[in-house]
């Protein structure tokens, strides 16, 4: 129990009627009697917060958090006494959460309670850790405050950020899946597999007419042909230090993350099997899954990955690779080049192509893009803008490189990321090259 602003208010009033009393003897005796009604009322106080009875607090929790976006908690607070009850209160967040609803003054009635609905962004993946909520319960008078805790601690999984994926869901039941920016081209002969027969349709090519069948209906028939499916996607996400550079709220890696989603709901929507690997400073291995179960597996294996201090060995992620996929796969390698990077990357992906087919995504730093394009002032904008340039002509080089040597290259922001990477994916499927 503590004092308030209100007791230690009276408390100088007090004083500074105890000062003037020292020079005029005559209001001594008022010094004294009002010195015995404060402290009266002051016990009295204390003896009301004290017997009041403790406060008791439900929180009702989301089954789960996607990160970075808000989502509501529920707070009730429950007075099993007679006195209504003042309260500031202040849920136990995560540290890495964000709200402003804190904190939070309100009455509760005697017997009664009262209910408290925040908004709350967490913007860190994995286990989130709500504590027991801190209570500040003011005395009647206002003297006096009974600080508490109550509630239970409890834990929440943050998982990616999936809903660019109901998105994207939406939009596919309807055919829109344009709206997105992914692209939907004729496909080529390579990469279809047949599908079915059906009546002749304006529009349809001479080729898809199966004549045998024409003849025997003696009315025209074309063949129906659909992606090449069962085929492998293994997706290599770079934890190390790199992908800790931050984007807006999020890392680098957290994008990433999302955009990963988005591409394993597009190819086990396609039939493909989807796996994930995960190098720099971790080690985590998800085989190839695939079934209508199979995104409930990507999301309980994605959330609590982590970044690492640790530089990434491009070469070494290579070789677990082969030996732990053997078959022919497309692989999706996400990762944040430098000019620095050239020789592990190339040797990881000539060694990559040897079986399979790469695509090399790499995030852009809107930091360095910033400075590209601010106006060069003073010598220290001179050298910054310098650095930048030296920068991107050396990355550049680095990804020419990469594309030489046979692999697909997605250079892009995070916030296109998605979209680029699902119509990278779309590209190699229509043209056969898995």
């Amino acid at each position: 129990m503590r004092p308030t602003r209100i007791l230690l208010g009276w408390l100088l009033s007090w004083s500074g009627l105890g000062l003037a009393a020292s020079f005029q003897e005559s209001l001594r005796p008022f010094w004294v009697i009002v010195g015995l009604l404060l402290a009266g009322l002051f016990v009295l106080d204390a003896f009301r917060l004290i017997t009041a009875g403790p406060l008791r607090v439900e929180r009702v929790l989301p089954s789960r958090f996607a990160l970075g976006v808000a989502q509501e908690v529920s707070l009730v607070i429950h007075n099993p006494g007679r006195v209504t009850a003042r309260v500031e209160l202040f849920d136990g967040i995560p540290a890495t959460a964000v709200t402003t609803a804190f904190p939070w003054w309100g009455t509760i009635p005697g017997g009664g309670q009262s209910s408290l609905n925040y908004s709350v962004r967490l913007l860190r993946r994995g286990r989130a850790e709500f504590a027991p909520t801190h209570v500040l319960r003011v005395s009647p008078f206002g003297c006096w405050g009974l600080a508490l805790r109550s509630g239970l601690e409890e834990a929440v999984p943050v998982f990616p950020d999936y809903e660019p994926v109901l998105h994207y869901a939406l939009l596919a039941l309807a055919n829109r899946e344009q709206q997105m920016g992914i692209q939907q081209r004729q496909r080529k002969g390579v990469s279809r597999e047949f599908h079915q027969l059906r009546d002749y349709q304006e529009g349809d090519l001479l080729s898809q007419v199966d004549w045998k069948a024409t003849s025997r209906r003696r009315s025209l028939v074309s063949r129906e042909f659909r992606e090449q499916r069962d085929q492998n996607i293994i997706f290599m996400i770079d934890a190390g230090r790199r992908m800790r550079a931050m984007d807006g709220d999020l890392p680098q890696f957290d994008h990433c993350l999302n955009a990963v989603l988005l591409l394993c709901y597009i190819a086990l929507r396609q039939g493909d099997n989807v796996g994930v690997s995960a190098f720099g400073g971790v080690e985590k291995w998800l085989p190839p899954v695939k079934g209508p179960r199979a995104m409930t597996t990507l999301l309980h294996h994605l959330h609590d990955y982590e970044t690492t201090p640790n530089p990434s060995d491009f070469s070494e992620a290579a070789g677990l690779i082969l030996v732990r996929q053997r078959k022919r796969s497309l692989l999706v390698l996400l990762t944040n080049l430098r000019g620095e990077d050239g020789a592990d990357v190339l040797l990881a992906v000539q060694t990559l192509r040897q079986r399979h087919v790469v695509i090399l995504a790499t995030l852009r730093e809107r930091s360095v893009e910033q400075l590209r394009g601010k106006p060069v002032e003073t010598f220290d904008d001179s050298v910054l803008f310098g650095a930048s340039q030296l920068y991107m002509e050396e990355r550049s080089a680095l990804l020419e490189r990469v594309r030489a040597a046979g692999a697909m290259v997605v250079d892009t922001v995070a916030s296109d990321l998605p979209v680029a990477l699902a119509n990278a994916y779309l590209e190699v499927k229509r043209s056969g090259r898995l």
